[in-house]
């Protein structure tokens, strides 16, 4: 499991022309699965987005958290991240989970999440239109 954490302002998600989420300062998380994910990384790296110290405090430096901050994730299911282009300039997504097995534990993982903070989304297997505002910008790659 993959999970591109960014922090952001103002980010939104659409399909169709209709937006489905949007955050106005939280995360954005773009999510993929392999083969070989279970519960346990879901729970795993859900407490690890929420916990991550990458919002100011007072003094400038990067020591609170989204719970810390009362911010808000948009969290988009992103199969790309398991793009894999050894053998050439065309990816392979051979090793990204899809169809039933990656929607559920998508559903998971945002369901996990919202143990913790309020959680938007976009539409799994959608072709989605995802304006994030990344600031700092702050991009980090969590695995499990």
């Amino acid at each position: 499991m993959r999970v591109l954490v960014q922090r952001s302002g103002k980010s939104s998600v659409e399909v169709d022309k209709k937006t489905t989420g949007k955050i106005e300062n939280g995360l954005v998380l773009l999510v993929g699965f392999t083969e070989g994910d279970t519960k346990e990384k879901i729970e795993y790296l859900a407490k690890k987005v929420v916990n991550l110290r990458i919002f100011d405090d007072e003094n400038g430096v990067m020591n609170k958290s989204i719970l810390e901050v009362g911010g808000s994730i948009l969290s988009i299911s992103q199969f790309t991240l398991y793009a894999d282009t050894a053998k050439g300039n065309r990816p392979s997504y051979i090793n990204a989970m899809g169809g039933e097995k990656a929607t559920k534990l998508y559903d998971e993982f945002n369901e996990e999440l919202r143990k913790y903070c309020e959680v938007e989304t976009g539409i799994f297997g959608a072709d989605m239109l995802v304006s994030i505002t990344n600031m700092g910008p702050v991009t980090i790659l969590l695995e499990r």
